[in-house]
């Protein structure tokens, strides 16, 4: 009798640590994840301590399910510098991981072939990771969004302000039918690629910021998919920094069109930190070593 009832009790604890899990899982703000991760790699660029950059990204991930975002890289460099060191990163898990990271860049993880090798992952296991990806992708958000971003650019090479008007107003409409039914189309629901077709989501949110009629919806939606880790923070903010031009008023980021127009610098970098940007001076740091990089690549 006392097992049973030590029993009902385990499964009933049990149950409880997964509901709570499953609710502290959604309430994470990824505003708070982008800004460590800003501060980490900033004083990683500034002092070069690798041990402590290692240390923070650690307990960072175990909070957060890891991004790897354009340019900052932060879960590709945690495992390359915790490699390096010798220093458990989570192994074959983790790797697991990097290789759907980074699979919406079609060939990128043949660049890491020698490190999942390493670990005893040969290349069979990564496409066959990189396929069942491809497999849990929602195909109607892909279908929906293909037809966007091919409205949104064939419009705007007929050069026709009338056809850009009439396609731009239907995918505001899809957009919104989009995110109430299938939420955010982001990389790891609907990658970067339809087979040979490019489709970033970046430039059809930027083209809704030219619609008034549109734009409080959109502000304050997809600021809800960048708070859920959804939406990348530089794409929400191209969008309302060009709203901000219509209306002939100052950057509220500073990401669309470059840095030259910025008169507050303070008031727009504490924007920025506010949805999860580096602060300009970072950012431009980012730049400088990630076309050095390229360079190095070539």
């Amino acid at each position: 009798m006392r097992n049973k009832i030590w029993n009902s009790s385990s499964y009933i604890l049990v149950v409880i640590f997964f509901i709570f899990s499953a609710c502290t899982n959604r309430s994470l703000n990824y505003v708070n994840y982008y800004n460590k991760v800003n501060e980490i790699d900033s004083l990683y660029r500034l002092k070069k301590d690798t041990l402590i950059t290692i240390k923070e990204y650690k307990k960072l991930f175990r909070k957060y399910p890891p991004k790897n975002q354009d340019r900052i890289e932060e879960f590709t460099n945690y495992i390359i510098l915790a490699d390096k060191k010798d220093i458990n990163f989570g192994g074959k898990k983790n790797l697991k991981k990097l290789i759907t990271l980074i699979a919406p860049y079609h060939k990128t993880n043949k660049d890491f072939y020698w490190l999942y090798q390493k670990y005893g992952i040969d290349s069979l296991e990564v496409e066959q990771t990189v396929a069942q990806w491809k497999k849990n992708l929602n195909q109607k958000l892909v279908d929906s969004f293909t037809v966007a971003f091919k409205r949104d650019q064939d419009s705007r090479r007929s050069g026709n302000s009338s056809d850009i008007f009439k396609n731009d107003e239907k995918n505001a409409k899809l957009l919104k039918w989009m995110f109430e039914n299938d939420g955010f189309p982001s990389m790891q629901k609907i990658g970067l690629w339809n087979g040979d077709f490019f489709m970033p989501s970046g430039p059809v949110l930027l083209h809704m910021a030219d619609y008034d009629e549109y734009q409080p919806y959109f502000k304050a939606k997809i600021l809800e998919y960048v708070k859920s880790g959804d939406c990348p923070p530089r794409d929400y903010a191209a969008m309302i920094d060009r709203n901000n031009i219509h209306h002939k008023q100052p950057y509220t980021y500073g990401v669309y069109q470059g840095y030259e127009n910025i008169k507050d610098t303070i008031t727009v970098n504490r924007n920025r930190k506010s949805i999860g940007l580096p602060s300009i001076q970072h950012a431009q740091s980012i730049i400088k070593d990630f076309a050095k990089k390229n360079k190095k690549e070539k």
